[in-house]
């Protein structure tokens, strides 16, 4: 008897690895499709889905505490090295002609400030060679010709502050000083309102203003305040003349020119295109090296020439003439000092990788509102650390800062979990 075809073909049952598969396949197909036809839908829907991608990259706590501990780690290094630097005494080999000579001290800035932009220019560019993946072109620093404007005046406003800022110690006293420092956030709000127009909530005013009291507050307090407040009184330093002020106006100002000027060039996409923190870190130090090397380079021609002597209203120090080949010279004298030299100059370096990345993910007022919070909590990391007491005022100083931090933290957390979740609800409604 002949075998007979089976009409209906046998049918294997799929193993549960196979059933997985394909409802991964299933649920990764229709996911597709769903996004697809948001994509594809109408322009409210296109703006659902923009705006849920912008929450999900918008930098968040952790991102903030790395910064800050970077930012602190590498400028209290940065600092420690630039008192070293400027303080240390070395000695001079008699001679005949002089057979005690005194000691003498690192006093050249401006080649200080040429070898640390070199050392963040080159740093910058490393970073953004190799965070670039590969196969990919490497952003250009000078992406468009409109973004020139803004970078050079960086440069210039950059370059300017700490001259401005060492010429006005000549001419004021030291409560001074920390005064105008400790208030570093008023300019930069100041200009962000007048210059860029930018408005703020009503609750950012009080924490800039409970920050500048707090830091004022707890500097003035401080032992070390006080003791250089004597000392300049002992000498006879305790006056402050309006010509002093003028210049410490003047470098508060080009500080907040140069924070607000960076801070509307990250925000301002469509007009300058993306810029991100490494490319505007390399950008802006090579352009402050090309600055003040040609200065250093030509002032010694000018001054000869005595044409910038009959130009300017103030008398040119001997010193700034000839500051290159005094600062190799005293290099060549003590090769020791060169270690600091370069330690100073990689730590601000590293110092302002961090700070490029928290200007351009979060904005100018936070960073400086971190910058000048940093030696307040130096100073009370010492308290703690060597088991020292705080006086009311200190106390009080402390109290105003981290209540403002701490007041604008909760606000900003609040308004932040709301526009997350009227953008979800609007991203829903959209399909």
């Amino acid at each position: 008897m002949g075998r007979q075809k089976q009409t209906t073909p046998l049918q294997r049952t799929p193993s549960q690895s196979m059933r997985n598969e394909v409802e991964a396949r299933e649920k990764h197909t229709n996911g597709s499709a769903d996004v697809s036809s948001i994509v594809k839908g109408s322009a409210p829907a296109k703006a659902a889905v923009a705006a849920v991608e912008t929450v999900a990259e918008t930098p968040g706590l952790m991102q903030l505490l790395i910064c800050v501990l970077g930012i602190y780690a590498a400028f209290l290094s940065w600092g420690v090295l630039q008192e070293a630097i400027t303080t240390t005494t070395y000695s001079v080999p008699a001679t005949a002609a002089n057979p005690s000579p005194a000691p003498e001290r690192f006093t050249y800035s401006l080649v200080l400030n040429t070898i640390q932009s070199s050392f963040a220019a080159i740093t910058g560019f490393a970073y953004l060679l190799f965070s670039t993946p590969k196969g990919q072109k490497v952003p250009s620093i000078f992406p468009t010709r409109r973004i020139l404007v803004p970078l050079v005046l960086v440069s210039i406003s950059s370059s300017l502050a700490s001259p401005f800022g060492y010429a006005s110690l000549a001419h004021i006293d030291y409560l001074t000083f920390i005064l105008a420092k400790s208030c570093k956030l008023l300019p930069v709000m100041l200009l962000h309102l007048t210059i860029f127009r930018k408005k703020y909530p009503l609750y950012k005013y009080g924490v800039v203003l409970m920050v500048t009291l707090g830091v004022a507050t707890f500097t003035l307090h401080h032992p070390g305040t006080s003791k250089k407040v004597a000392a300049a009184a002992d000498k006879g330093d305790s006056g402050s003349s309006m010509w002093g002020i003028f210049l410490l106006s003047i470098n508060l100002l080009l500080d907040g020119l140069t924070n607000t000027t960076q801070d509307h060039v990250f925000t301002s996409p469509k007009l300058y295109t993306r810029f991100s923190g490494p490319q505007m870190m390399v950008a802006q130090n090579v352009l402050s090296t090309i600055l003040t090397a040609a200065y250093l380079l030509i002032m010694p021609q000018l001054s000869q020439s005595g044409i910038l002597h009959n130009l300017l209203p103030f008398p040119i120090p001997p010193s700034t003439e000839t500051e290159l080949w005094s600062a190799i010279s005293f290099l060549q004298r003590h090769p020791e000092a060169l270690k600091n030299v370069l330690g100073f100059a990689a730590c601000g370096a590293v110092g302002q990788l961090f700070i490029f990345y928290t200007l351009s993910h979060f904005s100018s007022l936070l960073l400086v509102t971190v910058t000048v919070t940093r030696k307040m909590l130096t100073m009370l990391l010492s308290v703690f650390w060597f088991g020292h007491s705080l006086s009311a005022g200190q106390w009080l100083g402390i109290s105003l800062v981290f209540g403002g931090i701490g007041a604008e933290a909760v606000v900003q957390r609040q308004e932040k979990k709301a526009k997350e979740q009227a953008k979800i609800e609007a991203a829903k409604k959209a399909q």
